[in-house]
């Protein structure tokens, strides 16, 4: 085994926040296609909330990396949880666009004051996704706020 996989740690993000809003309102704003382009800036293509849905998002491509977000839905709980895998990058690349092998979760749970969302994106192996982490986990706190902001229309 080398030095770098004896190094090599897995990390996840982890964003928990309670909105003011139903469990069936951020349920909606998590899984339909049109709200999801809108809250991760991103078109979910061929996304369903269907286990073995596969889907993409398109992104910034570097390197060898062609930019596109392999995803499959890997568990559906409507009003509790969904999960997808999030597969993109490229071995040759380092830093922006190296290969990232992760899994999205959307936790749901109600509250007395509307729901709990708790987002977590698992699998990240430092140090060769350290720039995915760190993006990610600033990207990830401001997709969460912007969820709420577009489940406070449905209301």
């Amino acid at each position: 085994m080398s030095d770098a996989a004896m190094m090599a740690d897995t990390q996840q993000i982890v964003v928990d926040e309670v909105f003011p809003h139903t469990l069936d309102v951020v349920w909606k704003t998590l899984t339909s296609p049109e709200m999801m382009a809108r809250w991760l800036r991103m078109e979910p293509r061929g996304f369903r909330a269907a286990v073995g849905t596969r889907f993409t998002y398109q992104t910034t491509p570097a390197g060898a990396w062609d930019g596109v977000i392999r995803c499959e839905v890997l568990e559906v709980e409507p009003l509790e949880r969904l999960s997808y895998a999030w597969t993109g990058g490229h071995d040759g690349n380092v830093g922006y666009g190296s290969r990232l092998d992760t899994v999205v979760t959307f936790l749901l749970s109600a509250e007395d004051n509307g729901t709990r969302i708790r987002l977590v994106h698992s699998g990240f192996v430092l140090p060769r996704n350290e720039s995915a982490f760190k993006n990610m986990s600033e990207g990830w706190r401001k997709v969460v706020q912007t969820i709420d902001s577009i489940a406070a229309e449905q209301a």
